[in-house]
C-alpha cells in the first residue's frame, strides 16, 4: 500500500473535524498559519532547551507526533479550501511560503553538533549520525 492510497482514507477520518471547524468559522489560511507558528514554536524551544538534554529528550520525542499533527494540518486547510469554497490567491502563497517556514523553523538546531550521513544499499536510504562536539569549554 502506498501513501496515496492511504490520503483518501485520511482525510476521510478527517472530513467530520473539518466540517466542524467550517461551521465554527474556522478558515483554511488560519489553519495554515496556526500549523507554521506551532512549528516554528517547536523549533524554538529545541534550541532553548538545548542546555537541558532531559528537556530536550522530551522536545525531540515530540518531533515525531508534531509531524503526523502538521500533516493532518495541511490536508485540513486543503480541504477547508477545497470543499468549503475558501480557495484564495493569498492563501494559495500562504500554504507554500508557511510550509517552507515551517520546515525550517521547526528542525533541530545542528550547530556544535558532528553530522555525518551515509548511503546505504544504493537504494537512497539515509541515516543521520549526531554526536554532541565538545568546545574545550
Amino acid at each position: 500500500m502506498s501513501i496515496y492510497e492511504l490520503k483518501p482514507r485520511f482525510q476521510a477520518l478527517l472530513r467530520p473535524l473539518v466540517a466542524r471547524l467550517h461551521s465554527v468559522g474556522v478558515t483554511a489560511n488560519q489553519v495554515t498559519l496556526t500549523a507554521c507558528v506551532v512549528s516554528v514554536a517547536l523549533g524554538l524551544s529545541l534550541f532553548a532547551g538545548a542546555a537541558s538534554p532531559s528537556f530536550s529528550r522530551t522536545l525531540f520525542g515530540l518531533i515525531p507526533v508534531w509531524m503526523f499533527v502538521r500533516m493532518a494540518f495541511n490536508a485540513i486547510d486543503g480541504m477547508l479550501a477545497r470543499e468549503f469554497d475558501q480557495r484564495t490567491v493569498l492563501g494559495a502563497y500562504l500554504n507554500e511560503l508557511t510550509d517552507v517556514i515551517a520546515d525550517a523553523g521547526s528542525g533541530p538546531d545542528l550547530r556544535g553538533f558532528d553530522v555525518s550521513s551515509t548511503f546505504a544499499d544504493g537504494a537512497g536510504a539515509f541515516t543521520l549520525t549526531a554526536d554532541r562536539a565538545t568546545d574545550g569549554g
